[in-house]
C-alpha cells in the first residue's frame, strides 16, 4: 500500500527571483542572461596581456627596468578584481511588489485619482517628494508594482527595477546602479591607465627593436657579421598589441573621461541622457552639493548599502512522495476479522460511507429455537414455558 509523506524541501529565495538574471554559486554571483559580450570583454583583456607580458616584457625588462612588468601585472590585477566585482554583484535591484501590498497600492491610487470613467485615460500614476527643498517626482512601475524611490529606473534588459539606475552594460554584462557604480569606474580608469601603458611601452618596443635593426645593419655592411639577436624582427603579435590597444584607447578613455564629468557633478548616466538637470527646465540637480570634492567622496567613498533582495534566504515547501509498505496502525488498532457477516458488512459499509460509527439496529433478534439452544436451556417435552420475571412485573 502507497503512503503519502510530506517531506520538506529547502528552496534558495534566488531560485523564485522574477525577472532576467543569471544566478551562479548557490545565488552568490547574480548576472544578466545576456553575457556574450562579457565573455568577449574577458578575451580581450586576457589576450592582449598574456601577450604583452609573454613577449615584450622580458625584453623591456632586461633593457629598461624590472619594474615595467611588475607594475603592468598590478594594473592587470586591479582591472580584472574590479570588472568580476562589476559583473557579479547586485546592482541594487528593489524587490517587486508582494501581492497584498499591490492590492494596498492599487486602494491608495483609487483612492488618490478617484472614478475615471470610461473612455478617460487615467491620469499618471506619481508621487511628489522634496529633496533638499526641491519637489522630485516619483513614477509608478507597473511591473514591479511599485512607486520607485528617487533616481531608481526599470531596466528593460534584465527587468528589474535599480535603485540609482545609472545603465546597463553589456561589456560588464550587468547593470550598473547604486551597490556597484563605483567599481565600474575603478575599472574603467584602471582598463585605461592599463590600455595606454601597455599601448605607450609597445611603442617603445618596436622602436628599441628598429634601432638595434639599423645597430645590426650598419654592423653588417661594415664587414663585422651580424650580432646576437639581429635576426630577430617584429611579429605579428606586437603588431596585433598595438592595433587592439590603439582602437580600444579612445573608447575606454572617453568612456572615463565621461564617467568623470558625471561623478564629478553627482549626476548619472540615465539623468543625462533624459537631459533631468538641464534642457528647457533648467532645474538645479538636488543632490549635488556643489562641490566637486564632496560629490566625489559621496558617489566613490560613500557607505555601500546592503543587498535588499535576500538572494540565499531560505523557503521552505512542502513536497509530498509516495512510499510502499504497509498501512501503520495505531496501538488501539486491531486487525480486521477474516469473515463478515451480511450484517457486518452492511455496517462496515455504512461506516466507511459516512465515516461515523453505525448505531445498533433496533430491531429485536428471532428466538432460538429448541435445536439451537444449548442443552441446560432446552425444554423436556410437557414442560411450560415460564415468562421471565420482568414481563411479569409489566403485566402488574
Amino acid at each position: 500500500m502507497s503512503v503519502m509523506v510530506a517531506r520538506k524541501k529547502v528552496v534558495r529565495k534566488w531560485e523564485k527571483l522574477p525577472g532576467r538574471n543569471t544566478f551562479c554559486c548557490d545565488g552568490r554571483i547574480m548576472m544578466a542572461r545576456q553575457k556574450g559580450i562579457f565573455y568577449l570583454t574577458l578575451f580581450l583583456i586576457l589576450g592582449t596581456c598574456a601577450l604583452f607580458f609573454a613577449f615584450e616584457c622580458r625584453y623591456l625588462a632586461v633593457q629598461l627596468s624590472p619594474a615595467i612588468p611588475v607594475f603592468a601585472a598590478v594594473l592587470f590585477l586591479f582591472a580584472m578584481a574590479t570588472l568580476l566585482r562589476t559583473s557579479f554583484s547586485d546592482p541594487g535591484v528593489i524587490p517587486r511588489a508582494l501581492p497584498d501590498e499591490a492590492a494596498f497600492i492599487e486602494m491608495e491610487i483609487e483612492a488618490t485619482n478617484g472614478t475615471v470613467p470610461q473612455g478617460q485615460r487615467p491620469p499618471p500614476r506619481i508621487k511628489n517628494f522634496q529633496i533638499n527643498n526641491q519637489i522630485v517626482k516619483l513614477k509608478y512601475c507597473y511591473t514591479c508594482k511599485i512607486f520607485r524611490p528617487p533616481r531608481a529606473s526599470h531596466c528593460s534588459i534584465c527587468d528589474n527595477c535599480v535603485e540609482r539606475f545609472d545603465h546597463h552594460c553589456p561589456w560588464v554584462g550587468n547593470c550598473v546602479g547604486k551597490r556597484n557604480y563605483r567599481y565600474f569606474y575603478l575599472f574603467i580608469l584602471s582598463l585605461s591607465l592599463l590600455t595606454i601603458y601597455i599601448f605607450t611601452f609597445n611603442i617603445v618596443y618596436v622602436a628599441l627593436r628598429e634601432e638595434e635593426k639599423l645597430v645590426c645593419l650598419g654592423v653588417v655592411t661594415a664587414g663585422l657579421g651580424p650580432l646576437p639577436g639581429c635576426s630577430q624582427s617584429l611579429t605579428v603579435l606586437t603588431v596585433l598589441e598595438v592595433l587592439i590597444c590603439f582602437f580600444t584607447l579612445w573608447s575606454v578613455v572617453g568612456l572615463t573621461g565621461f564617467h568623470t564629468f558625471l561623478v564629478a557633478l553627482n549626476q548619472t548616466t540615465n539623468e543625462d541622457i533624459k537631459g533631468s538637470w538641464t534642457g528647457k527646465n533648467r532645474v538645479q540637480n538636488p543632490y549635488s552639493h556643489g562641490n566637486i570634492v564632496k560629490n566625489c567622496c559621496e558617489v566613490l567613498c560613500g557607505p555601500l548599502p546592503p543587498s535588499v533582495l535576500d538572494r540565499r534566504g531560505i523557503l521552505q515547501q512542502e513536497e509530498s512522495t509516495a512510499q510502499e509498505g504497509p498501512c501503520p496502525r495505531g496501538p488501539g488498532m486491531q486487525e480486521p476479522p477474516a469473515t463478515q457477516g451480511p450484517r457486518q458488512a452492511e455496517e462496515s459499509s455504512t461506516k466507511q460511507q459516512d465515516g461515523s460509527i453505525p448505531l445498533p439496529s433496533a430491531v429485536p433478534a428471532p428466538p432460538l429455537s429448541d435445536a439451537e439452544m444449548p442443552e441446560e436451556k432446552q425444554r423436556t417435552p410437557g414442560e411450560v414455558p415460564v415468562p421471565p420475571l420482568d414481563a411479569g412485573r409489566a403485566e402488574h
